[in-house]
């Protein structure tokens, strides 16, 4: 299903003078963020936390195999989610890692030296305005969204951000993106259908995630340390392949499924008990 697409890219030159920039220092993304300071900026917040995935807590990646071989763009990873940035901040190390060549690790951290700058995830726009520190994640490659089904910790039912697709468009033509298809860090909440509707929009290679240890090691907004010595996992799977004549229906479930957020049966029927009680 996954299609290939011609990688965008842009300068801050005329295109007829951009054979100048041969060192790509005035490159730039689809939004008109210099790469050049997306590039230091990465690079500061990964030798920033670098010890918090490998001194105070182990940090172990298996299938690294399955991101190899990826083009430069149109990759989309799906994950589970369990922290607001912590989660972000290991992919960022981990892309970077590959890009140099590493194999399943992210020692030493010479890759952030040049890190990758081609990368994005879909964060919620009220996570991503809440104080300094969020701000400056969200200039690292955040494609900022509105929740149409949640707002300031409350449920609501508003229209879908039209804009978001179009974010994420131009974001896969020019890289690769992250996103947590369940809006949120609770565990076993609902598949969101945009997701299904992104790839069929879209046609990427979908790459998906299992993450495991960030919930138990930090705080939920990933920034403050709860449990120390924690082995965090991060699992990377083979490409899902979609069929064409599955609904959206079907494809949310896929989606479920390959990042393990089924409700475990003896979870599911503790909650059916307690709703007959």
């Amino acid at each position: 299903m996954a299609s290939e697409r011609p990688i965008s890219r842009y300068s801050f030159l005329p295109k007829w003078l951009s054979w100048l920039d041969f060192l790509g220092f005035l490159e730039k993304d689809p939004f008109g963020n210099s790469l050049f300071i997306k590039r230091l900026l990465i690079s500061g917040i990964g030798w920033f936390t670098y010890w918090r995935f490998t001194v105070v807590n182990k940090t172990v990646i298996e299938g690294i195999e399955h991101l190899e071989n990826l083009p430069d763009n149109n990759v989309l990873f799906l994950s589970n989610h369990q922290t607001y940035f912590a989660d972000v901040i290991s992919f960022y190390h981990i892309f970077s890692s590959v890009k140099w060549g590493f194999k399943s690790t992210i020692v030493p951290p010479l890759y952030l030296m040049a890190p990758r700058a081609r990368s994005y995830y879909v964060a919620a726009s009220e996570t991503m305005k809440a104080g300094i520190v969020p701000k400056l994640f969200g200039l690292g490659g955040a494609l900022t969204v509105e929740r149409s089904w949640r707002a300031e910790g409350k449920n609501v039912k508003r229209e879908r951000d039209s804009k978001a697709g179009d974010k994420v468009y131009q974001a896969l033509g020019h890289g690769w993106v992250v996103s947590f298809p369940q809006g949120t860090t609770s565990p076993y909440a609902p598949i969101r259908k945009g997701t299904a509707h992104l790839i069929l929009e879209n046609n990427p290679i979908v790459i998906p995630v299992v993450i495991n240890g960030f919930r138990r090691a930090f705080d939920k907004k990933g920034l403050r340390f709860k449990k120390r010595n924690t082995t965090l996992t991060v699992r990377f799977k083979a490409p899902i392949e979609f069929d064409q004549s599955m609904s959206v229906e079907e494809m949310v479930e896929r989606i479920r499924k390959e990042i393990e957020q089924e409700i475990p049966y003896d979870k599911m029927k503790w909650m059916q008990g307690e709703g007959e009680g």
